[in-house]
């Protein structure tokens, strides 16, 4: 996977569901993001993969995203592992894994918090609150990693446009269009103004 310029490596969200293109296959966010930054499509690499939990990304992605030496690097995971199989000592650790190694690599290396997943499905009020608190527990440990190794977190979880109905699936789970749209532009004027900062400093 050499010669490549941006990698994205992680879950449904990565892998484009909830926008689908005209020929039917997903789109989403990377192909998106990679138009914006001017990049052309035989140098983006998605490894996003429908139900992959931190622990898959550790056990199959992350070696093929680092063998790729891309200079940067989109990481969106967790959310599979909150709302099935939750460990949080193995969720920490995992993440950890996950940013530690692709920072290692001196690539810019970018996520983004939970947003209220929870307020979308459908499941009882208890499940709702028990998820909304793994929730906010999680976005605590994504912060402390990132700050940590020195992944760009984008907050959307703080952000009003993130609790819109307009920039989601009917499923509640996966971004739309619109919302796939959305976070390429967040992404896009996150690493602009970085890149400025830089050039600044």
């Amino acid at each position: 996977m050499r010669g490549v310029d941006l990698c994205a490596i992680g879950d449904s969200f990565v892998e484009g569901r909830g926008d689908t293109g005209t020929d039917g296959a997903f789109r989403g966010w990377v192909p998106r993001l990679a138009g914006q930054l001017g990049l052309r499509s035989t140098r983006v690499r998605n490894l996003g993969e429908h139900g992959a939990t931190t622990a898959m990304v550790c056990a199959d992605q992350l070696a093929r995203a680092v063998a790729g030496r891309p200079p940067l690097v989109g990481v969106i995971v967790g959310v599979n592992d909150l709302v099935s199989d939750y460990h949080p000592r193995r969720f920490a650790e995992n993440l950890s894994t996950i940013h530690s190694t692709l920072n290692a690599t001196g690539a810019t290396v970018f996520t983004a918090s939970y947003p209220d997943i929870p307020g979308r499905l459908p499941v009882p009020p208890a499940f709702t609150e028990l998820l909304r608190d793994r929730f906010a527990r999680a976005n605590e440990v994504l912060a402390d990693v990132c700050r940590d190794t020195g992944t760009l977190l984008l907050d959307i979880a703080v952000e009003s446009r993130w609790d819109s109905d307009a920039v989601w699936s009917e499923d509640g789970l996966h971004p739309n269009a619109s919302g796939h749209s959305l976070f390429a532009q967040t992404v896009a004027e996150r690493i602009a103004h970085t890149r400025d900062t830089d050039l600044a400093a």
